[in-house]
C-alpha cells in the first residue's frame, strides 16, 4: 500500500492554531467552521511513497482481502474526554487490511495526542474485516454513549453501522471509497475519484484544452471515473471525441483511441502506475505520438513506474499536495518507529474534526449542518467537505510528470467556490 496522494500541520496543534476561525474578530460561524482543523506550516520531512491502488479503487474497497482473519481484538479506549466517539476499523482483518487498520489506529491516536486537550475518548472497536463485526462494533458504541461514529473502512460493512447509528440518530463519518454506499447521515472522508476527475478536467479548460479523448478500465474504478468524466467535460465546455474502456485487452481500445486523437487536445487515462504505463506502451504501439497531447490522469498517477515512464513524461493529474503526507509521516516514524499506510491521514483528519468541532460547536456538534458546511474544513491532506449526499469533494493540487516524481504546476485551492 504504498504512493503519495497528498498538505500541513503543525507539530504541535496548539487550540490557537488548530482552530483559528473562532478567533477572527466577526468572524460568521460559517467562516469559523471553514478553517475549524488549521493547517499551519510545517517543514516538509522526507516521506515513503505510498500506493493508493488498493484503498482509492472502489472495486477493492468493497471487501478485505481474502484469507483467514485472526481472533477480533479486544474493545479498547484513548482519550478520557466526555465525548465519547466509536472509532471501527478491521484490526483482526487478514493481509494489508488489519496493517492498514492498525496504522490508521495509530494516527487517530496521535490526532489526539497532537490536539492539546481535546474532550474525546475513542471507543476503539474490531470489525474483523466483516460486516457482523462491524454492526457489533456499532451497537456496543452506541451503547457506551458514542455520539458519532469514525469507519468502517470496508464499503460492505458501512450499511450494517449505518443502520445502527440512524436507528440512534447520530451520523458515520466512513473511511470508504465506494460513493454508493454514501448517504443520509452517511459520510465518506476518503480520496473519491470523482475530485480527482473534476480537478484535472477543471484545470486541462483553463489551459485551453477541451477536445477529451479517455480510455478507462472495464472495472468498478473505471466505472465511477467514465460517469464523472462525463459530467465534468461538457459541465467545462468541453467534448469528449473518443472514449473507449479496456479489460486485459488493452490494444484494441489503444488502436480506437489512437486513431482519433487528431481532434483531440488531450487524452485522459485513468488507472494506477502499472496499467497506466501499459495503456500508454499499447497507444504508442498503435502509432500515437503522446508527446503532441497533453495527458492526464488521476491521484493514481502518483506512482514510480509513472514518473519512470518515458511516455508520460509532462503528463498531468490531479492529488493532494504531498507536502502534508511527508509532515505527517515524519512525525508518525517519530512516534511510532515505522512507516504510516497512505490512508493514516483519513483517520488522524477524522479524529481531528470531531476533537475540534466538540470543542466549538457545543450542543449541535456533530449535526447534519454543522458537518456540511459549505466552506468546509483544512486537514493533513488539504481542504475537504462533505456534501448532503454523504459523499465529500478535495481541494486538490495538479502535478506534473517528471522523472523526479510529480511536481505542483497548480497548488490546492486556499477556499472552496460556492
Amino acid at each position: 500500500m504504498v504512493g503519495p496522494r497528498y498538505p500541513k500541520f503543525s507539530s504541535e496543534m496548539s487550540e490557537q492554531s488548530s482552530i483559528p476561525g473562532p478567533r477572527l474578530p466577526g468572524a460568521t460561524r460559517r467562516s469559523a467552521l471553514g478553517l475549524l482543523l488549521g493547517a499551519p506550516l510545517l517543514s516538509a520531512c522526507t516521506g515513503v511513497q505510498q500506493s493508493l491502488s488498493q484503498f482509492s479503487n472502489p472495486s477493492s474497497s468493497s471487501s478485505p482481502p481474502a484469507g483467514p482473519a485472526g481472533p477480533p481484538q479486544q474493545a479498547t479506549t484513548a482519550g478520557t474526554g466526555g465525548v465519547k466517539v466509536g472509532l471501527i476499523l478491521p484490526l483482526s482483518a487478514a493481509g494489508n487490511a488489519g496493517l492498514a487498520a492498525q496504522s490508521m489506529r495509530n494516527a487517530a491516536e496521535m490526532a489526539l495526542a497532537e490536539f492539546q486537550n481535546p474532550n474525546i475518548q475513542l471507543l476503539i472497536k474490531d470489525d474483523n474485516g466483516s460486516p457482523q463485526g462491524a454492526q457489533q462494533g456499532a451497537q456496543q458504541a452506541v451503547e457506551e454513549g458514542a455520539e458519532i461514529i469514525l469507519g468502517p473502512l470496508f464499503a460492505q460493512s458501512v450499511p450494517a453501522v449505518a443502520q445502527v447509528a440512524r436507528a440512534r440518530g447520530i451520523s458515520v463519518i466512513a473511511f470508504s471509497t465506494d460513493s454508493s454506499i454514501a448517504g443520509r447521515g452517511v459520510y465518506l472522508l476518503s480520496f473519491l475519484p470523482e475530485s480527482d476527475v473534476n480537478r484535472i478536467i477543471e484545470y486541462s479548460a483553463s489551459i485551453g484544452k477541451r477536445s477529451v479523448a479517455a480510455l478507462v478500465p472495464e472495472n468498478a474504478y473505471g466505472n465511477v471515473v467514465e460517469a464523472a468524466l462525463k459530467a465534468a467535460v461538457p459541465r467545462r465546455g468541453g467534448r469528449l471525441v473518443a472514449f473507449e474502456k479496456y479489460g486485459s485487452d488493452r490494444a484494441t481500445p489503444a488502436r480506437n483511441v489512437a486513431q482519433q486523437l487528431g481532434s483531440a487536445d488531450a487524452l485522459f487515462i485513468a488507472d494506477d502506475g502499472d496499467a497506466v504505463v501499459a495503456v500508454a506502451d499499447a497507444l504508442t504501439a498503435a502509432g500515437a505520438n503522446l508527446r503532441n497531447i497533453q495527458l492526464l490522469g488521476t491521484g493514481l498517477w502518483d506512482n514510480p513506474r509513472v514518473y519512470a515512464s518515458a511516455a508520460l513524461q509532462g503528463g498531468l493529474y490531479a492529488a493532494p499536495d504531498p507536502a502534508g503526507f511527508r509532515a505527517f509521516s515524519g512525525r508518525y516514524r517519530t512516534k511510532f518507529g515505522g512507516e504510516p499506510v497512505r490512508t493514516a491521514t483519513l483517520a488522524y483528519d477524522a479524529v481531528a474534526l470531531v476533537a475540534a468541532l466538540a470543542r466549538t460547536q457545543g450542543t449541535t456538534r456533530f449535526s447534519s449542518d454543522v458537518l456540511t458546511n459549505p466552506s468546509g474544513f483544512a486537514g493533513i491532506d488539504g481542504l475537504f467537505r462533505f456534501r448532503a449526499d454523504g459523499t465529500n469533494e478535495r481541494g486538490l493540487a495538479v502535478m506534473k510528470v517528471t522523472t523526479g516524481g510529480g511536481v505542483a504546476v497548480a497548488g490546492s485551492p486556499k477556499s472552496f467556490g460556492a
